[in-house]
């Protein structure tokens, strides 16, 4: 297969052949005429679900899964990190078991799912950190059952969201991150001592920095300063608009490099949905005209509600970058610390044939996908899901 489009990375024209799910051969073009933007798939580090699926529910079956990855393929995410939240442990373990099922039963779900990642149960008991996570699951870190989560997943997860405050939880990212999880901080309220303790004893990621946190903060000593500052940390962050104000992320940019960013888009089991209230689990959560999600009756939001074609645009403005800096935070920036294979994210020859056409004006609003292409077959294609 051959795909023509203006590569992000270098804004020429180029033509890119498709073979046995790989870049074969990328050849430079002479302009010939208007052509979409060439971009290699979105990696989500935090998808939580969308549509009214979610990898946290109880019920979770493999058709769910198998629904959120078509849902995501319309925004030119080609594959993503399946994200369980704050559960009972029973159902935690069964979801996990769910997602392998899937992945072994469709190879398109395997391609497209990147690991999996475990955002609590470890996490602050505090109202502000502990965001919208069900209180009666919060619980201290547990060498033990997360064995059993390992076990469960077969080896795939991938990332461990945690606050590091906890008793025992420095012995605890030690040991995970030696096993080679990515061990990230957030839903934390924990002293900028901490903070630097958890590094040290092998933290790597900071999970949506700026959120899940208290509304108000010491001004000077505080965990997301700490988190900032300190340059082992990579740092997702949630450009919708709603999460992290344009200032906000203009300084994250500033002060963390391009380098150490990754755009995630957080998205949530009512993303998408229509605008009202609704019952999630024991949260009343409210789906505002605008799109976002927030606990009813409270300034605290509850997830995300936009995908990473919304996110890039917005990341775009506010920090006052091209595409060509906005686009490696969402494909090689986390491809890198998911140590995915040598040139994933790129549109090298020899990198995954995962690649998204679209067209962006600085009018719009949004990217708009034309083509998303997995494992060089096209999953979506001018709003036709092609699975």
């Amino acid at each position: 297969m051959i795909y023509q489009g203006i590569s992000v990375f270098t804004g020429q024209a180029v033509e890119i052949e498709v073979r046995d799910q790989r870049i074969q051969r990328v050849r430079r073009l002479e302009a010939q005429g208007p052509l979409p933007h060439l971009s290699p798939g979105f990696l989500d580090l935090q998808v939580n679900g969308y549509l009214g699926a979610d990898y946290s529910l109880d019920g979770l079956t493999e058709d769910q899964v198998t629904r959120i990855v078509s849902s995501l393929d319309p925004s030119g995410t080609t594959q993503h990190v399946p994200t369980i939240v704050t559960s009972p442990k029973d159902r935690l373990i069964r979801n996990l078991k769910v997602i392998c099922r899937a992945m072994q039963r469709s190879e398109d779900i395997a391609r497209a799912i990147a690991g999996i990642h475990i955002e609590g149960p470890f996490i602050s008991r505090e109202n502000g950190p502990r965001g919208a996570h069900d209180p009666a699951y919060v619980r201290a870190p547990d060498l033990e059952e997360y064995k059993a989560w390992q076990e469960a997943a077969e080896g795939r997860i991938r990332i461990i969201t945690l606050a590091p405050e906890w008793d025992g939880a420095l012995r605890f990212i030690e040991k995970v991150s030696g096993e080679g999880v990515i061990v990230a901080l957030g839903h934390t309220g924990a002293a900028p001592e901490r903070i630097r303790e958890a590094v040290a004893a092998g933290a790597r990621l900071s999970t949506h920095l700026g959120n899940g946190s208290h509304a108000q903060v010491p001004r000077l000593k505080n965990y997301i300063w700490e988190q900032l500052a300190e340059d082992s940390l990579r740092a997702g962050i949630i450009c919708d608009g709603f999460h992290l104000p344009p200032s906000v992320i203009k300084v994250f940019t500033r002060a963390k490099g391009l380098e150490r960013l990754i755009l995630v888009s957080d998205v949530a089991y009512l993303g998408g949905m229509e605008p009202g209230v609704y019952n999630w689990g024991s949260i009343r959560v409210q789906v505002h005209e605008d799109g976002h999600l927030g606990l009813a009756g409270t300034e605290f939001l509850a997830g995300a509600g936009h995908l990473l074609d919304w996110d890039i645009p917005r990341f775009m403005e506010a920090a006052g970058r091209g595409l060509a800096e906005a686009i490696p935070l969402c494909t090689g920036n986390p491809a890198r610390l998911l140590q995915l294979p040598e040139k994933a994210g790129s549109l090298e020859p020899g990198a995954p044939a995962d690649l998204v056409l679209f067209d962006y004006t600085m009018r719009d609003a949004r990217l708009r996908v034309l083509k998303t292409i997995r494992a060089g077959r096209e999953v979506f294609s001018q709003g036709v899901d092609g699975r």
